[in-house]
């Protein structure tokens, strides 16, 4: 999957800001020509002229007639630079459009969302990447960072608190994406801004089950996120309301690819419904189901969360729970913003609503419905909690 696309003239912008920030380029050091610019970012004239005319307005360079573009003597402080830390972003596609709404929203208010790559010229492994851009990040004194938690790590904790602890020491306030670095039922010190993930567990589970299923089953990775904490909560939520007993065998940790652990998974389950802790690990089990000859919607039923792409384009159309990505980088940018100017705040989850999309994969035999959009809740819910 690629990386998100972005305007060229602001990729260069970010670039500049990013080495002026972090020291890379000084006070009062003379830039490359605009025609060296050209060659260097293999863009046009007029995009780079762009770049330079907002470097300018946002008080990081200054034009001497005659003389050339110099790092200003007092350069724009680093509270115009903003960071992201999402392991992985490229590949877990619902990040894209979360970073592209809280660009556009940093943007409105005068702040340039650095994505990463530019801050770590030299490419790094996947587990040390978060670490070397929070190292970045404190070097270019970033007003704040966004922060996907690392998971499907064996030291996806020792990691993500690493990087909390080295942006918190250096003053920079710091936003959690879709997930708490502490698994449920604890709570970190940092806002977080997701959707309300028990709640949406509860309302597939709950709609699986008044569709008439009779044994709805739950399948997640191992080392997952804490975030399949809070949907195994909401899953087990909505099975006691129904009057069934929430067996611990009914949720399983596995490889979903892996033929060996469908199958035991199969001997447990039978013809039930599996509700999967994203579309990724739902995709894998369709296709391995498939291999070993297991219609579905025929024999099982299948369900993830996230509504990826791909979701609507397998060969069995996934039901699924659509994060609202562009209101959840709204919301993003406005705890950030909140929090630089209220940096006593209590902690906060602030949680949003998500829809249920029901597809062919969970269409019980017989089904004369067609897939449709479940009506939506409200738009967000938020709570505060207090830290000591």
């Amino acid at each position: 999957m690629t990386p998100p696309r972005r305007p060229k003239h602001q990729i260069i912008y970010e670039t500049l800001a990013g080495e002026i920030g972090g020291g890379r380029l000084a006070p009062g050091q003379r830039l490359p020509t605009e025609v060296e610019l050209v060659q260097q970012f293999q863009a046009s004239r007029p995009t780079v002229t762009r770049a330079m005319q907002r470097l300018v307005a946002d008080g990081f360079i200054e034009r001497r007639t005659r003389a050339g573009t110099f790092v200003r003597q007092t350069a724009a402080p680093a509270t115009k630079l903003l960071g992201l830390v999402i392991p992985g972003l490229g590949e877990t596609e619902i990040f894209e459009p979360i970073c592209s709404q809280i660009a556009a929203e940093a943007a409105t208010l005068h702040y340039a969302l650095v994505w990463g790559h530019a801050s770590v010229p030299h490419a790094t492994t996947t587990g040390n990447q978060p670490l070397a851009l929070a190292e970045s990040y404190v070097r270019q004194r970033v007003a704040g960072v966004f922060f996907a938690p690392v998971e499907l790590t064996s030291d996806r904790a020792s990691v993500n608190q690493q990087v909390t602890t080295m942006l918190q020491d250096a003053g920079i306030p710091v936003v959690l994406l879709d997930r708490d670095i502490l698994p449920h039922p604890r709570r970190s010190r940092f806002d977080v801004v997701s959707i309300d993930h028990r709640r949406a567990a509860h309302m597939l589970v709950a709609d699986l089950l008044e569709r008439g299923e009779r044994r709805v089953m739950f399948v997640a990775r191992p080392l997952s996120a804490p975030t399949i904490g809070l949907r195994i909560a909401g899953y087990r939520d909505a099975l006691r309301e129904a009057g069934l007993d929430a067996l611990s065998r009914w949720v399983q940790f596995g490889d979903p690819a892996d033929p060996a652990f469908v199958r035991r998974l199969l001997r447990e389950g039978g013809d039930a419904a599996y509700v999967c802790g994203n579309d990724v690990t739902a995709a894998n089990l369709l296709h391995t189901l498939d291999e070993l000859g297991v219609a579905v919607p025929g024999d099982a039923r299948v369900a993830g969360f996230d509504d990826v792409r791909y979701s609507r384009l397998l060969r069995v159309p996934l039901t699924t729970i659509r994060q609202p990505c562009r209101a959840l980088g709204t919301m993003a940018m406005q705890a950030m913003r909140e929090r630089i100017e209220h940096p006593g705040l209590p902690a906060r989850d602030i949680l949003l609503d998500a829809d249920l999309v029901r597809r062919r994969s969970t269409q019980l035999s017989g089904s004369k419905s067609a897939p449709r959009r479940a009506k939506p809740r409200p738009t967000a819910a938020r709570s505060n909690r207090a830290r000591t």
